[in-house]
């Protein structure tokens, strides 16, 4: 069942690139009612009585015994079952929910990254995978902290080519058990789970299958070694090991779906991963941003606190514009998500089968929530290290490790650099099946810059039109690039591995910043002008930025393939199509910034 079969009026994935997005078709953090707010500070309050007193401690632990209590403690609470149905122990919220619960737990550190892996990659593929006997089995024992989940994926040899697996499976004798040997390795929780989620290829008759096939497979089912936990950069209470499966005999009835799918799994799965790796960094983000304020406003140097001088102002007040846009951004693809899960049940897909259908939708967006939060997280803890200055550095301050946590996150859930390539990748292939008609508008777009630019001064007067025609002319940017490339390419593109990049730099772009104004605008609309200043701020600060980066991205792109004519032509459309009316951003910066220092948080 499509997109298109569901609602001819619906958003797609990708579509935002083409069709104009209103304020009234997203949903924003504002509209959160109580009973998710009180969720979220549910989890807040759990990290700041149960984690952050412990966090030395954390680091420390010489067995997974710590992390592996809090995890009991957190499953107490409900916060491990956020997203498992009711009829199997859980709460069975909303993906949007649970986006906010990550968001919330996200400030924890290493036990934030046991948390998620157990479930996330290591809960779901049971919940969208299995069959009734294994959700009934596994499900409720995972919700309530019973049982621990690990996802065991990658190897020594097949990290980003996972399905290069070389991990084997093989039916024994009487045909009662497949017979799985191979090695796993960064896999997160390992030393204390008691369930983990298995790929391996099939061996039979001296063949091999070509693609993974996922399995469930518990400890007790004996067979298992591992190392001693990996010393690693950060998240050092993260139990992360290499783990070994020598003739471990897995009962046929606990393969996880089909065989040959589980690459399919794999895939689907690292979706929920990125966009909750999002909502997770964004937590931590605020985190690290409200000590940096707090701290701006203690510190004092030539007589006044640090928090006075403009140059701390900047620092905070770009903090601010980049959580913000992260924000906006992942909690519109949050409520895509929740919306097309709704409208595939209303025709009468199953629950499970209308979750993944609506997250592989909106990959793309997932990908690119992924990018944007874990490099927002790292700016803004780069920038927290500078706040503290000669404290930073001191590993008794706690930018220390919020900046050796935060560096995983560009890795995890694949590189930035893979899911750059999947973006535009992703949005191509959409394009070559006719799903989206991309090369229809980039054919548009080639004619108009040759044409004589339009002059008249029918100026819109409407919230926000200027500034949507600055989103469109990006647009515009990227068609125009893309469809040149693609012609000049063709089925060579993938090699173009820089050009592509820059491409994905603009759409990311693109997105958020359209993100952004569509959110304050339907605040305005929500809370009236007046409460939303600070906001307008925000999003002048993010187009502008948004602009910039465009322009870099688009240059460097087209210099990469371009020549003589079309060179100087696509630099003139590039010019045309990267305008925007000069602001005092400076001012902008000061007023957001006075208004964090004032609070002593972060407030927006």
């Amino acid at each position: 069942m499509s997109v298109a079969a569901v609602n001819q009026t619906s958003i797609k994935g990708g579509e935002f690139l083409i069709k104009e997005t209103l304020a009234s078709q997203i949903f924003i953090p504002e509209e959160f009612n109580e009973e998710q707010r009180m969720i979220a500070d549910t989890c807040r309050d759990f990290l700041s009585k149960e984690v952050w007193p412990h966090l030395d401690e954390i680091d420390h632990a010489k067995s997974p015994a710590l992390i592996s209590g809090l995890m009991d403690k957190a499953g107490e609470l409900g916060l491990l079952g956020t997203a498992v149905p009711e009829e199997f122990g859980g709460f069975g919220m909303n993906f949007n929910t649970s986006m906010l619960v990550a968001e919330a737990t996200g400030a924890g550190n290493s036990f934030s990254v046991a948390l998620s892996a157990h479930t996330g990659i290591g809960t779901l593929p049971i919940l969208y995978y299995g069959n009734e006997g294994q959700k009934s089995k596994y499900l409720p024992k995972l919700a309530s902290g019973e049982w621990k989940a690990a996802y065991c994926l990658t190897e020594p040899d097949s990290g980003s080519d996972a399905n290069s697996g070389k991990t084997k499976a093989k039916l024994s004798a009487d045909g009662k058990h497949y017979v799985v040997n191979g090695q796993k390795m960064w896999i997160t929780n390992g030393g204390f789970a008691d369930i983990f989620i298995v790929f391996a290829k099939i061996e039979e008759n001296g063949e091999t299958d070509k693609n993974l096939t996922a399995f469930i497979i518990e400890k007790s089912f004996g067979g298992i070694t591992m190392n001693e936990p990996e010393h690693k950069m950060g998240i050092k209470g993260s139990d992360t090991r290499q783990l070994f499966f020598n003739d471990c005999l897995v009962p046929v009835e606990n393969m996880l779906s089909e065989r040959g799918n589980g690459f399919k799994i794999a895939v689907n799965i690292l979706n929920v991963g990125r966009i909750k790796l999002s909502a997770a960094a964004l937590g931590g983000s605020k985190r690290v941003a409200s000590q940096a304020i707090q701290y701006a406003n203690e510190r004092k140097q030539f007589g006044t606190a640090i928090a006075n001088f403009g140059a701390i102002k900047h620092k905070l007040a770009e903090m601010a514009v980049g959580m913000f846009a992260t924000e906006s951004a992942a909690y519109r693809v949050g409520q895509n998500i929740d919306d097309l899960i709704q409208a595939f049940k209303e025709k009468g897909m199953n629950d499970e089968e209308a979750k993944l259908k609506a997250l592989e939708e909106f990959a793309i967006e997932c990908a690119i929530m992924k990018v944007h939060g874990s490099e927002v997280l790292d700016f803004v803890v780069d920038e927290g290290v500078q706040v503290y200055g000669g404290m930073g550095f001191s590993a008794d301050a706690p930018m220390d490790r919020a900046y050796r946590d935060s560096r995983i996150n560009r890795i995890f859930e694949g590189t930035n650099e893979i899911n750059r390539l999947l973006v535009v990748d992703m949005l191509l292939k959409r394009a070559m099946k006719g799903q989206l008609n991309l090369m229809g508008p980039a054919a548009a777009v080639g004619k108009e810059i040759l044409s004589i630019p339009d002059f008249s001064s029918n100026e819109d007067e409407t919230l926000f039109a200027a500034e949507k025609k600055v989103i469109g002319n990006l647009k515009k940017a990227a068609l125009m690039i893309a469809g040149a490339a693609v012609q000049k390419f063709m089925m060579k593109l993938s090699e173009e591995q820089e050009i592509i990049m820059n491409l994905a730099d603009m759409v990311i772009e693109i997105f958020v910043a359209e993100s952004v104004l569509l959110r304050v605008e339907k605040r305005i609309g929500l809370l009236g002008d007046a409460p939303n200043a600070l906001h307008k701020d925000i999003a002048a600060i993010y187009l502008n930025r948004a602009v910039e980066k465009a322009n870099i991205a688009g240059r460097s792109a087209i210099t990469s393939f371009a020549e003589s004519d079309e060179l100087r032509v696509m630099l003139m459309g590039l010019k045309r199509f990267t305008k925007i009316e000069p602001a005092n951003l400076k001012d902008a910066r000061r007023r957001i910034a006075d208004e964090l220092i004032a609070k002593n948080d972060y407030v927006f």
